[in-house]
């Protein structure tokens, strides 16, 4: 239920039935850690608490978008998050682009400080001077951007989470086994490409190319490829 899982466009109630299924097809085997970043600190708060309920291993939490939170107000809203959650392990998601702000550096030392389930941040702001800023004592690093994952593991990270991930398991998988320059800079230049088209509806078409039965469908505002973006897609391996 995060960026690329669509989750901020979906209600409530559907977001709670997915994590419902996620958590059960998983059956202990694979830990599954839920998104449960929403517009409101009600909302966020509901969500946690459910996934804390029915299993997840942890949760995560983007910014409200919108309106730009000063580090009060994010801290405020993170902590009632986590501590909703408690003790399930809780991760901050930091990506300015889509919250429209960025977390304080200075506010997560203090929410580490005082919340002892807050454990570490999904970062996916780039470059890597935005990046770095959030490699924070205290804090298990996850990369978004995946041309930052070599130079991400170099410094610290514990790993990836990766868009690409859902429809390129195994080409990301081998760059955070071997954290290389020249994988992180593969995975770039197949970001870009799925970039020139509709990221989620594209994923998805990929995925179904690949065997799993899965739809193209999207939540709009969100839409499917056109024919140009189709053609580009057959281009893309």
């Amino acid at each position: 239920m995060g960026t690329t899982g669509e989750g901020i466009l979906l209600r409530i109630a559907e977001r709670r039935a997915v994590i419902e299924r996620y958590v059960e097809a998983a059956n202990g085997r694979i830990p599954v850690a839920v998104h449960a970043g929403a517009q409101t600190t009600a909302d966020s708060v509901a969500l946690a608490v459910h996934a804390a309920e029915v299993g997840a291993a942890a949760v995560a939490v983007i910014g409200p978008p919108y309106f730009p939170l000063d580090a009060e107000g994010q801290y405020r809203h993170l902590r009632a998050v986590a501590a909703a959650c408690h003790p399930t392990p809780f991760y901050v998601y930091e990506l300015a682009q889509a919250a429209g702000y960025a977390f304080d550096p200075a506010m997560l030392l203090r929410l580490r400080d005082d919340q002892d389930n807050v454990v570490g941040m999904k970062v996916s702001d780039a470059p890597w001077e935005k990046f770095e800023r959030y490699l924070l004592d205290g804090y298990d690093v996850l990369v978004g951007p995946e041309a930052l994952i070599h130079r991400g593991m170099q410094a610290g990270a514990v790993g990836a989470v990766s868009a690409l991930a859902s429809a390129f398991p195994d080409r990301v998988a081998a760059v955070v086994n071997e954290p290389t320059e020249a994988g992180a800079a593969g995975l770039r230049d197949l970001r870009a490409a799925i970039e020139r088209t509709q990221r989620h509806a594209a994923l998805k078409r990929i995925l179904a190319r690949r065997g799993v039965p899965v739809a193209p469908d999207v939540r709009a505002p969100l839409r499917d490829l056109d024919a140009a973006e189709l053609a580009l897609l057959d281009s893309i391996e």
